[in-house]
């Protein structure tokens, strides 16, 4: 696989493009894609005013992204509005997709969305991929690849790229996942074991499920702490609408924070981490239940029937959550968190005790508490649309392609 589209984890409208002619060309077509996506379907002129550009600049412009497949026209703009009526653009329907992949403890996942974000292909294989070697999680991940991408082609998609959300570490170079203790991966370069030639993005998959909170969700703001869970826990932290990464790129993993410093040995080496307490097994196992492939649904129906073993289970999750989260409000002073992944179908049971712990250790005022519309598809999305926005990023770098 070859470098990324764009800079792997740009969050922001707009290339980093040189300041050349060709340079503020490129921005400029940006521009035009953003705000079309943000405010469309437009005119020309009410773009040339969204972007404060000449309206024969615009159209030379909105041309050329027409030329490339990028936009569209869907003919004269609805009636009411002031002046003679324009062609009203909109994102292509055809042309780049964003592949978007998963690779869980126990499923593999692909999709397929278009500029407009619409998901128009998915393929997903449950199963226990702890303990399997990388390639042949990889093997089985790039046929599901295969699959969707010949099933978008059908509708006149192509792939822009591919992003694949791990849970684990992934180095700076976006393609190396150095740590997975749910997998046991270690120094992987999935870049070396995907096949083909799309550009690639691997990233941790609470980082995409943070992004596509940020980019997807309902009145999210700029600043907030995204925690999600699946078989471990982790975190995404956005300020100011941008990923918080660290110097190594790891920042984020909430599930190894400590809250029972003596508590049972974690799969990372220490010891009472978050994952041993609020982890989807380690919920079942407070609960009694042995653990199966419908976990949550397994645990919501329970907790709904008024199962006292598993909502004691829950509480208790919802404490150790609590307990961890305090120390990033504290240091991070938040807006609001943000519970997405498994997380969200277990909140009625969950957030009390989490809210109650928040509340009596936070140093100020008690941090909001919201559950994302999204569960566990926020990862998988986020990979996806991490795709597209790099074409509405730098739209000529996809010019003339596939």
């Amino acid at each position: 696989m070859t470098a990324p589209l764009n800079e792997a984890h740009s969050t922001s409208p707009g290339p980093r493009l040189p300041d050349t002619q060709q340079g503020m060309r490129r921005r400029n077509l940006s521009r035009v894609m953003h705000a079309v996506n943000a405010e469309g379907p437009l005119s020309r002129a009410a773009v040339a005013s969204h972007i404060g550009l000449t309206r024969a600049a615009v159209s030379t412009l909105v041309d050329e992204l027409i030329r490339s497949g990028l936009l569209e026209e869907l003919g004269p703009e609805r009636p009411g509005r002031v002046g003679r009526p324009g062609s009203a653009l909109a994102l292509s329907g055809r042309g780049p997709a964003g592949i978007g992949a998963e690779v869980g403890v126990d499923h593999l996942a692909v999709c397929a969305v278009d500029l407009r974000g619409e998901v128009r292909a998915r393929a997903v294989r449950h199963g226990v991929n702890r303990s399997r070697s990388p390639e042949s999680v990889i093997g089985e991940l790039t046929t599901l690849v295969e699959q969707v991408v010949a099933t978008a082609a059908q509708d006149g998609l192509w792939p822009a790229g591919l992003a694949v959300a791990v849970p684990g570490l992934v180095a700076r170079d976006a393609r190396t996942v150095v740590r997975a203790p749910n997998l046991d991966w270690h120094d992987t370069d999935l870049g070396a074991l995907l096949s083909g030639d799309l550009p690639l993005t691997v990233d941790n998959e609470a980082n995409f499920g943070g992004l596509a909170e940020l980019w997807l969700g309902e009145g999210t703001p700029r600043d907030f702490l995204h925690v999600s869970a699946e078989i471990g826990i982790g975190g995404a932290v956005v300020v100011d609408g941008r990923l918080l990464r660290g110097t190594r790129g790891f920042a984020g993993e909430l599930g190894h924070v400590p809250v029972r410093p003596e508590g049972p040995r974690c799969a990372c080496g220490g010891r009472g981490c978050l994952e041993q307490y609020a982890g989807e097994e380690a919920v079942l196992r407070a609960a009694g239940l042995t653990p199966g492939e419908d976990r949550v649904d397994l645990l919501a129906e329970r907790a709904a029937a008024g199962d006292k073993d598993v909502r004691r289970a829950l509480r208790g999750a919802g404490t150790a959550l609590g307990i961890a989260l305090t120390g990033a409000v504290n240091l991070l002073d938040p807006q609001t968190v943000v519970v997405g992944g498994a997380l969200a179908g277990l909140a009625p049971w969950l957030l009390p005790s989490l809210e109650r712990e928040l509340a009596r250790r936070t140093a100020g005022p008690a941090c909001s508490v919201t559950v994302s519309r999204l569960g566990s598809e926020g990862p998988l999305l986020g990979a996806a649309h991490s795709v597209v926005r790099g074409v509405l990023d730098d739209p000529a770098a996809v010019a003339g392609r596939p």
